[in-house]
């Protein structure tokens, strides 16, 4: 019996329109279809993103993130330059407080040519070149092509080339799946297809243990809180960071601008109860509060991270003044600076390991009879999503069909 689809993909996000459009692109009259439970594209962690385009120098450089970051950063500003989407080529700098992370500097530089990146060390008197705002304490990184553009205009960019290629989309539709004579199916029988790719995001365990994939994670969700002001009381040229945190997946209090004028410091990593809860009162539930207390008891017991100094270390961070303490270490010139307002939080979803108790740092994807399941996919996420959806449509799903 022939199916409706070839494929169906859950997820309109960054990642799952990207694996449809290499999908459409490599073989032309496929028929693949692309679900979103939410009415409209971009309500969740792709049209929440801060628009840093990675150029991908913080990865291993054995993962699929520095594999796919370096190449995604071209791929993606072809994309927006071809749909007159907006691209702030601003570059970032890299600063250091001590002379530890002097040495930690390097370390991060190396990794960056390991990964292919163009990047530079400089001494901390050609800082003013590059960000005059900015402080350093012997020495500084500098990536020229790391920039800024609209998360939102891709997503919708993305789209319109996917339907323009044949492919269709239908929004306000949730998934639920079954084993059934062998392979994986909606459970309702709507919708029959020959292949299923789970690119739900921050629910893509939940969508995977229908079927029994993903039964040794939890997803621990950590909310990002971010404080703006115009760029004219702050003139900053370039993206600021801190040297990353060398045991968590976070880069710390940073500096970003926006297409539209601002700038942005933050954001918070706290743990939260809910993978949607935008607000304290709206968004968690039972479920995502047992998985999140699960995945914190996993990492207590591990010896990957330290939970209790990731959690002392943003709670205060809930407090404007101290998150512009804070990244006044960077920039000292933002704490003279008034009128911060806050933006729409983000929620960055964390793979943990149950037995490890171990963050997952790399993407996560997993094969399971007719389907394909995208269980991790965070930062570099977006930057990365062009040349790792067409790896996950040429080595996970055109083969099996």
């Amino acid at each position: 019996m022939s199916k409706e689809f070839d494929v169906v993909i859950a997820g309109a996000g960054v990642v799952g329109l990207s694996v449809a459009n290499a999908l459409v692109e490599s073989k032309p009259g496929l028929r693949v279809l692309v679900l979103e439970k939410e009415e409209t594209l971009g309500k969740h962690a792709s049209g929440r993103n801060s628009g840093v385009v990675h150029a991908g120098f913080y990865y291993s450089p054995d993962s699929l993130k520095a594999r796919f970051c370096r190449d995604g950063n071209k791929e993606l500003k072809k994309l927006c330059r071809k749909e007159s989407i907006p691209v702030l080529e601003c570059g970032k700098v890299v600063v250091t407080q001590s002379e530890d992370e002097e040495q930690k500097l390097e370390v991060l530089f190396e990794r960056g040519q390991a990964n292919g990146v163009d990047l530079e060390i400089l001494p901390a008197d050609q800082l003013p070149r590059y960000e005059p705002l900015a402080r350093t304490y012997r020495s500084f990184l500098w990536s020229p092509n790391t920039a800024v553009s609209d998360s939102n205009a891709v997503i919708k960019a993305m789209q319109l080339q996917f339907v323009k290629n044949g492919g269709e989309v239908r929004t306000s539709n949730k998934v639920k799946l079954l084993i059934k004579e062998g392979e994986v199916r909606l459970s309702d029988n709507r919708i029959s297809f020959n292949h299923f790719v789970n690119a739900t995001g921050s629910q893509s365990d939940r969508v995977g243990k229908q079927v029994g994939v993903a039964e040794e994670y939890a997803m621990i969700p950590f909310m990002g809180l971010y404080r703006s002001v115009s760029l004219e009381k702050l003139p900053l040229r370039s993206l600021v960071y801190p040297l990353p945190h060398t045991m968590n997946p976070f880069l710390g209090f940073h500096f970003t601008l926006t297409i539209d004028g601002e700038v942005k410091i933050g954001p918070t990593a706290i743990p939260i109860f809910g993978r949607e809860q935008y607000s304290p009162l709206r968004g968690w539930s039972i479920p995502d509060m047992l998985q999140t207390l699960r995945g914190v008891s996993s990492i207590v017991r591990g010896s990957s991270h330290k939970f209790s100094e990731m959690v002392s270390s943003e709670w205060p961070k809930l407090f404007k003044s101290e998150i512009i303490k804070q990244s006044a270490r960077l920039v000292p010139e933002a704490a003279s600076v008034s009128g911060w307002t806050s933006k729409p939080p983000g929620i960055r979803s964390q793979l943990v390991n149950l037995t490890s108790g171990r963050l997952e740092q790399d993407f996560v994807v997993k094969s399971f009879l007719n389907s394909t399941h995208i269980l991790n996919a965070v930062s570099p996420g977006w930057t990365s999503s062009i040349p790792f959806g067409r790896y996950v449509a040429e080595e996970y799903v055109i083969p099996k069909l």
